[in-house]
């Protein structure tokens, strides 16, 4: 049965590892730490694929795109949502939003916002304003705290087209 409205949660982490950019909703962002994943470890990205695919009981992520692929070795995130976000249309349904948190302590975020929302809506043809981007510190508390690694969580909105 197709209902007209559902709700998607995700979340995602990845630690830091030698480098000197991450990668978040598509964009570099210069930093002191890389992140060591399999794909290009994009947890903004993650987290929102996480919640569509939730949102219609589609499994997740490791799922789709497991880490014991060889494939999928350092994918960019944004051909792996467009995959994702296809199976959500093909099924019915569309984006109304999605609000993401990453948590962190460094790099600060605040200056990318724009872009990596723009990223995020040009990779799933949607109006920039269904997309909220927020940051936040773990006040020093945790692995983020420690800055051992980065978080992100997302929620997402789906209706029926």
């Amino acid at each position: 049965m197709m209902l007209p409205i559902r709700i998607g949660q995700g979340i995602d982490v990845h630690a830091f590892t030698d480098g000197d950019f991450i990668t978040l909703a598509g964009i570099k962002i210069a930093h002191t730490h890389g992140l060591k994943a399999h794909s290009d470890g994009d947890v903004v990205l993650h987290a929102l694929s996480d919640a569509l695919l939730g949102a219609l009981a589609l499994g997740d992520i490791g799922q789709h795109f497991p880490d014991t692929d060889p494939q999928f070795k350092g994918a960019d995130s944004r051909k792996l949502l467009q995959h994702v976000y296809q199976l959500i249309l093909d099924r019915g349904y569309q984006l109304n939003n999605a609000d993401i948190t990453v948590a962190c302590e460094r790099p600060k975020l605040a200056a990318h916002n724009l872009s990596m929302r723009q990223s995020i809506a040009n990779v799933l043809n949607v109006d920039v304003t269904q997309i909220s981007i927020k940051a936040t510190t773990t006040e020093k508390l945790g692995f983020t705290g420690r800055q051992e690694g980065i978080m992100a969580t997302a929620t997402v909105l789906l209706r029926q087209q």
